[in-house]
């Protein structure tokens, strides 16, 4: 796990991102946004290591203070998720991404895996 901006790690949300390539912030916020819990303090956004240095991941998080926590494939395959992915898996070698790196940052899984256009989130809460 690398932990690229925000919080250090303080109790709160964890959203994990999967998203396509080519994905704006705008997207990521948006699909965020659509699942974030109300009142939800220290925030931090989970996805595939892959993915961390796409410019809508870091922007978004960027944005608005957040981390950006990425985690390699490896890592996320470990995690027991609700709803694994064969297609995600044969693409980035895990069959869960969302779920997966939300999981990885801590407690209960609270929102599963939601598909908002090119990005799918899901929540989990220290």
């Amino acid at each position: 796990m690398r932990e690229l901006a925000g919080s250090g790690g303080a109790p709160g949300v964890t959203v994990g991102v999967g998203a396509v390539s080519g994905v704006t912030a705008e997207e990521v916020l948006a699909a965020v946004d659509a699942v974030l819990p109300a009142g939800a303090r220290q925030v931090r956004l989970a996805t595939l290591a892959a993915r961390a240095a796409e410019p809508a991941l870091a922007g978004a998080a960027a944005r608005r203070g957040w981390a950006l926590v990425a985690h390699p494939a490896e890592s996320l395959a470990a995690v027991p998720v609700p709803a694994p992915s064969e297609r995600v898996a044969r693409l980035v070698g895990t069959g869960s991404v969302a779920e997966a790196a939300a999981l990885l940052g801590g407690g209960s899984l609270v929102v599963g895996k939601t598909v908002h256009g090119r990005v799918t989130v899901a929540v989990a809460h220290d």
